[in-house]
């Protein structure tokens, strides 16, 4: 099924170990530079918290809440306890909780099952098989050698070269400088 976001929605998709958050960390503040306000969706198959033992926040959702919100004048954040029993959630799911008025680009890494918009991630060294051609969706590669496809081909050490791709495959940033020029 594909997604349904208001804003362009672009995935990073690559088996563990690629460098799949290290280039995201890099990317998301060239996107910024170019005026963009930048969300994220990270899909993961381990159990995790972001909350610690002893805070108020993981006491009360020890306790039996099903949802904790957590609030102050920089962030806030929302917990909430699934049933053992569900599958995972789908990125459609999990963007329909984004707040996407405020945002311009949605980036995710993960969700390589789903159908949207996704880069594919590729090191040589690591001998993983590609993706990409058991994927349609998959509109790029950012590799550090010479692959024979007619996808467009990125340098995955340049987040420079990436971030100008997203620029003109999703569109987003043309407005703000346009703005620029107008000033």
């Amino acid at each position: 099924m594909p997604i349904d976001a208001r804003i362009p929605v672009v995935g990073f998709v690559a088996p563990s170990g690629t460098g799949k958050t290290t280039l995201l960390e890099r990317l998301i503040p060239r996107l910024q530079a170019h005026g963009l306000r930048v969300g994220l969706v990270k899909h993961t198959h381990h159990r995790f918290d972001i909350d610690r033992p002893g805070k108020d926040s993981y006491r009360l959702r020890a306790a039996g809440a099903r949802q904790v919100m957590v609030g102050s004048r920089q962030r806030w954040a929302l917990m909430t306890e699934l049933e053992e029993t569900l599958s995972e959630p789908s990125l459609a799911r999990l963007l329909g909780q984004m707040d996407q008025e405020g945002l311009d680009l949605i980036l995710v890494e993960g969700f390589k099952h789903e159908s949207f918009p996704k880069i594919e991630l590729h090191r040589q060294v690591l001998g993983e098989p590609l993706l990409h051609p058991h994927d349609r969706d998959i509109v790029a590669i950012a590799t550090d050698a010479f692959l024979p496809t007619d996808l467009p081909q990125l340098d995955i050490n340049d987040p420079n070269a990436i971030a100008d791709f997203l620029l003109r495959l999703t569109g987003v940033g043309q407005e703000q400088q346009g703005d620029e020029v107008q000033r």
